[in-house]
């Protein structure tokens, strides 16, 4: 359930609901609108009596949330949430949309900091790169580790990109948030409710990319773990869903993007490099993503495809991201964004 407040409400009288819902049991979630606040009660709330939180000051009314998934759903949270990432505070989820591009794995030093001075360039907010690497085959690179944390640390430094990389498991939890901006939860790990919770807890903004085979309520319910964990941070990420079609590596199922924002108030980007698995189809399937009405893209870049470590074939050159930003910000004029 949540409790509406009374516009003109105190915190004292926030503070006082918070208290009482927890002296029912449940976990008291406090959210700031534009317009009121209001405080959601989570656990199992059926047969308790709520008359108390009901008749205390300044509430006005108590609603129950419908969607199996709770401070994730808009009925919580009517306003879009906005992440702020790295140095430089680039919002994700506002107006301005958050490009974020560099290599699928980090492979040296010289490669990834001329690779982030290109797309910081372009326009991109963020860097993306992976220092471990979840790979189907146990003998492909799997990353370099903490160095390549150190890299794109460094990378960071020098170009003031907010940091965007995958955590895989929890006893990496500690040093990836050392190093990284953003911790991204990889597909394969949508379903690893305790790192999950574990990458809540850190306070650090989350990037939860959707499962192979998630349903939409699967992926907000997993978004679920990590805001209740105790990061109220998290970016949706759509990098494409398995089906019979192997064309493609992934098929890139953009109405996910109008879905989430109705059900939800969570920023979603769109990754249409794995959602692909071909270069060529990038730019096409990243315009396409912001008229859909996405928040921003995750896009992997790569000087020299060819020879990439890995997902070369799915890896655009800095030229191609540069062209594309240029046209992307005729698409997102026409949305009422910005690049």
């Amino acid at each position: 359930m949540i409790v509406v407040m009374k516009s003109g409400s105190q915190q004292t009288h926030v503070d006082h609901v918070a208290e009482l819902i927890e002296q029912l049991g449940l976990k008291a979630h406090v959210i700031v609108g534009t317009d009121r606040t209001v405080v959601a009660a989570i656990g199992d709330e059926r047969d308790m009596e709520i008359g108390a939180v009901e008749s205390a000051p300044m509430v006005d009314r108590v609603v129950p949330i419908l969607a199996p998934y709770k401070v994730a759903s808009r009925e919580v949270k009517p306003d879009p949430t906005v992440v702020h990432i790295g140095p430089n505070n680039a919002e994700v989820g506002g107006e301005k949309l958050a490009m974020i591009a560099g290599p699928c794995s980090v492979e040296d030093e010289t490669k990834l900091i001329e690779i982030a001075h290109a797309v910081k360039e372009a326009g991109a907010v963020g860097l993306r790169g992976g220092a471990f690497k979840p790979r189907t085959n146990p003998y492909s690179f799997q990353g370099l580790g903490e160095t390549g944390l150190k890299y794109l640390a460094k990378a960071r430094e020098q170009t003031g990109l907010a940091v965007v990389t995958e955590l895989m498991s929890i006893e990496h939890v500690d040093m990836v948030a050392e190093y990284a901006d953003v911790l991204q939860i990889g597909t394969r790990n949508m379903h690893n409710f305790n790192l999950l919770m574990a990458a809540g807890k850190t306070g650090k903004p989350v990037m939860l990319k959707r499962g192979w085979s998630a349903t939409l309520e699967e992926f907000l319910l997993a978004a679920e773990y990590i805001i209740k964990a105790g990061s109220t941070d998290v970016i949706l990420c759509e990098r494409g869903i398995r089906t019979h079609e192997s064309y493609v590596r992934n098929t890139l199922p953009l109405a996910i993007v109008p879905a989430v924002k109705r059900e939800s108030h969570l920023p979603i980007v769109i990754d249409p490099s794995q959602g692909t698995g071909h270069a060529y189809m990038v730019p096409s399937m990243s315009l396409a993503s912001i008229a859909a009405g996405a928040d921003g893209l995750i896009i992997e870049v790569h000087a020299d495809p060819e020879h990439a470590l890995t997902d070369g074939a799915q890896s655009i050159t800095p030229e191609t991201f540069a062209k594309l930003m240029a046209d992307a910000g005729r698409v997102a004029t026409a949305m009422d964004r910005s690049i």
